[in-house]
């Protein structure tokens, strides 16, 4: 930083011999290395604070980008949710009328199975049907028809 030489280092302290004296300057030389030290410390503390700041700013940089890049994951996410979304409450509107049709259906039967008569649903007249109830008789389980013999092949020679 300084060119400075041994020969003018030598040439200061003689002259600092001369003018402050032999009894004072090791301790004008104890006070002079402590200011020298706490000058290097500030000079450290400054560069390290600086550093940091830069740090800082990379980081500050880095959050900024990592946040834009969640609102966009998010807003794809939105979007993909409110596309699929709209397909799946139209299916469950078809499915509560079909139950709603379901359970219409099943009331007018049960009606109609204890004689009694209601006006159809879609205003057609349309014919009563009786409906009886029928028993289910399983049928016996049969052996399964036994296989035939795979026919021999012929190996090429």
């Amino acid at each position: 930083m300084f060119d400075v030489s041994f020969t003018e280092l030598l040439l200061v302290g003689v002259i600092a011999l001369i003018v402050i004296g032999p009894e004072r300057l090791p301790k004008v030389a104890r006070t002079l290395g402590h200011l020298v030290g706490r000058a290097q410390r500030y000079v450290t503390d400054v560069k390290t604070d600086i550093q940091r700041e830069m740090e800082l700013g990379e980081l500050s940089n880095l959050k900024d980008q990592m946040e834009d890049a969640a609102k966009s994951v998010k807003s794809s996410m939105e979007t993909a949710s409110n596309t699929l979304r709209s397909p799946l409450d139209e299916a469950q509107k078809a499915l509560k009328e079909a139950s709603v049709s379901v359970d219409t259906l099943v009331k007018d039967a049960k009606a109609e199975a204890k004689g009694e008569t209601s006006a159809p649903v879609s205003g057609t007249a349309a014919a009563p049907v009786a409906i009886e109830p029928v028993e289910y008789i399983p049928e016996p389980l049969q052996e399964p028809p036994p296989n035939p013999e795979p026919a021999p092949t012929e190996t090429p020679k």
